[in-house]
């Protein structure tokens, strides 16, 4: 899924060839997001495009070759002066008439024509790791081997595409030829090249699979067009009086930091050097690039009124910035929970949500204040609901492909505790805030709760060993990140007890999971986000309700996503057979406020009910619940001591592996198996665990009260 959707798209046409742009936003100033080398498309910008277009107005387009423009065949296509003309023409398309334009690697050949030839269409130009003609260093492998003509070099392909391979020798596979003869196996050395920071798997990933987009054809034609010589390129300096922003990481291989430098003494121009990074830096730093260009182009507006109050110590209330992560609801039920507590011991403090549905409509159920930026906030369920198959989601996966939304969603952040003094923020598995507050700790101007319920991506038997390998590699990012920087966490609170943490290694030469995190966190014991002892009598509660006590009750839920209409549909499935062998059976399937009730059909004694705000009432009301197998739903039902069955999701690592060592733990719940789940099955399992005596290990109802102790003494 895209954070950002564009506002309006369409194609330009010069000599023949299309070229397909998008805009996004209504700015003041217009950010020209040009492409690159070719063999990948517009989309290696998906990090700028949601942040930049809330601030300014962003037009970016493929160029020939790729993405959703034409592929031409005849190298004329690729030249400087079309390129300078491609993106003339988007600019008129799009009603442009001036821009910033930003250009990464060889496309700062163009945007240097652009800002010379045309200074009357640029404010000012932001060039990424230019590879223009400045002579490498003598001591770059690129130079020593780098030869696109000749014979394709006897060489063993790489069969371990994933974190890039570094001999200079590698090299060699930069060749025609050799485009032809393996493509696949020079993409994944190329890009490893270009990311040479640790722990880069999905940038390299994403790049290789851009590249599948075009063929080597194209690159071959494109590898025909002569470079501008260094004449031409010191005229262009000569020539630009607007201003120049350079960015270039110091371990750059494909085009070194050197470049910039002369650069810069040609033209005067400001350089950012980024320590430690490759050749594509806002990928691997999204976050500083985006506020570098940012920074740049709001230079050219007129600038606004700007007002702010400070208060000085002891004359202001104190502010919590509160996140909930927005898959399912089961985290905003014990936040909510953990917030009534912390108001108790800091009656004066003030709590903004930054927030997203359907956390918000328990936050708005409960009375609490959601911060007006939420609504620029990408929807983090909507992807992990478009990532989704039949009862199956691949968490993990799902997890690394939202990269998109969750850079978007830190920058929404970012600008709002840049705007307003908070006294703590707390995340809830907040990964983009934990993460990229791991990643630029400079950031960090306030105290810092992390709260989870689970630590340790762990990969799905039928992964592979890749799969193991990228997990681990993600572990071990988590761990380098809490060893280098301890003071971003100010408190890492672990939702449970110690033995709730399964007893596994983080990856090969990794930590045991346990041990790592009895030293690095807190335990608050489980957030019922209620207190079992309103549930207590359930005679009472089962009056209330509505429910008769000739009844046998069996509530059907699947939590706050959209994810689990087809659990709810087979068990409905069920439900005459059932109902057979469970007299007086009444079923009542809950979808939740991200499913169409009307996927499920009522039937007699089958009552379909959407959102229910009360349902720990009914779970504890109830003589059984069939449930999709998250946290939250299976310890409401075993603090309430009833039984349940519990399908856990395909692929699913944290409810196959973390959820079910929990409830192994306090002994609740019977498993079932999606793909073993036929209506005879399924019917013959409710009959024999409908009001079964159940005997769990307790959940203590105190976990609220202690989160929010840890919380008060970051007050």
């Amino acid at each position: 899924m895209r954070a950002r959707e564009a506002d309006a798209d369409g194609f330009v046409e010069h000599d023949g060839v299309r070229i397909h742009y998008e805009v996004y936003g209504d700015g003041e100033v217009t950010l020209l997001l040009m492409p690159t080398w070719t063999v990948i498309d517009k989309r290696f910008w998906k990090a700028q495009v949601p942040y930049l277009s809330r601030h300014h107005r962003v037009v970016v387009y493929d160029g020939p070759g790729n993405g959703r423009s034409d592929r031409p065949l005849d190298p004329a296509a690729y030249g400087q002066d079309p390129q300078v003309a491609y993106a003339l023409k988007v600019l008129d398309a799009t009603g442009t008439a001036r821009a910033v334009p930003v250009a990464l690697s060889m496309a700062a050949n163009w945007a240097l024509g652009l800002a010379a030839e045309h200074p009357d269409r640029v404010h000012g130009t932001v060039l990424i790791g230019p590879t223009v003609p400045i002579a490498s260093p003598p001591d770059s492998p690129r130079a020593a081997f780098n030869r696109v003509d000749g014979p394709a070099p006897a060489i063993a392909p790489s069969r371990v595409p994933v974190l890039g391979e570094d001999p200079a020798e590698g090299w060699l596979k930069y060749n025609r030829e050799y485009w032809k003869q393996d493509y696949d196996d020079f993409l994944w050395f190329f890009f490893g090249q270009c990311f040479p920071e640790p722990h880069s798997t999905k940038q390299i990933e994403d790049a290789v699979g851009w590249g599948r987009q075009t063929a080597p054809e194209v690159l071959i034609a494109k590898s025909h067009v002569p470079w501008p010589d260094n004449r031409t390129l010191t005229g262009w300096c000569e020539r630009i009086k607007s201003p120049l922003l350079l960015i270039h990481g110091d371990d750059d291989r494909i085009s070194p930091v050197h470049r910039s430098r002369v650069l810069a003494e040609l033209t005067g121009a400001e350089l950012v050097t980024v320590a430690g990074a490759g050749h594509i830096p806002l990928a691997r730093d999204p976050v500083q690039v985006n506020l570098l260009l940012h920074r740049f182009a709001s230079r050219f507006r007129v600038p606004a009124s700007q007002r702010r109050t400070w208060s000085r110590f002891g004359h202001r209330r104190k502010r919590v910035l509160y996140l909930s992560s927005p898959i399912g609801l089961g985290h905003a039920r014990r936040d909510v929970a953990i917030a009534e507590q912390l108001r108790l011991r800091h009656p004066d403090v003030r709590i903004d949500w930054l927030a997203q549905h359907p956390v918000t409509r328990v936050l708005e159920q409960a009375g609490e204040r959601v911060h007006p930026a939420s609504r620029w906030l990408a929807n983090e369920s909507a992807h992990i609901e478009s990532e989704a198959g039949e009862h199956d989601l691949h968490c993990f996966e799902a997890l690394r492909r939202m990269d998109e939304v969750l850079v978007a969603n830190f920058m929404v952040f970012h600008d709002v505790v840049r705007e307003t003094d908070y006294d703590l923020v707390v995340g809830d598995e907040a990964w983009d805030v934990d993460h990229f507050l791991h990643e630029n700790p400079e950031l960090k101007r306030f105290a810092y709760a992390w709260f989870t319920d689970f630590v340790g991506f762990l990969p799905m038997p039928d992964g592979g060993p890749r799969e193991a390998m990228v997990a681990a590699d993600y572990n071990a990012e988590m761990i380098e990140h809490i060893a280098r920087y301890p003071r971003i966490r100010d408190r890492a609170v672990f939702v449970g007890d110690p033995d709730d943490v399964v007893d596994e290694r983080f990856g090969p030469d990794l930590p045991m999971i346990r041990e790592w995190t009895r030293e690095h966190y807190d335990f608050a014991g489980y957030v019922t986000g209620f207190d079992p002892g309103t549930v207590a009598d359930r005679a009472a509660l089962r009056a209330e309700l509505g429910y008769r006590p000739d009844e046998r009750v069996c509530v059907v839920t699947v939590g706050g996503s959209g994810v689990g209409h087809h659990l709810l549909r087979r068990v409905a499935d069920a439900h005459r057979e059932a109902a057979r062998l469970v007299p007086g059976l009444r079923m009542l399937v809950v979808t939740g406020p991200r499913i169409d009730p009307s996927a499920v059909a009522a039937a007699d004694g089958l009552d379909v009910r959407a959102y229910v705000p009360d349902l720990h009432r009914h779970l504890a009301a109830s003589d059984l619940a069939v449930v999709q197998g998250g946290l939250t739903t299976c310890m409401e039902l075993t603090a309430a001591r009833r039984p349940f069955i519990y399908v856990p999701l395909r692929h699913h690592f944290e409810q196959n592996f973390h959820v079910a060592h929990r409830l192994r733990r306090h002994g609740a719940g019977l498993r079932l198996d999606y793909d073993d789940l036929t209506p005879e099955t399924l019917a013959h399992a409710i009959a024999a665990e409908i009001g079964r005596e159940v005997d769990y290990r307790p959940v203590h109802g105190d976990g609220a009260a202690r989160a929010a102790g840890m919380l008060a003494e970051l007050l």
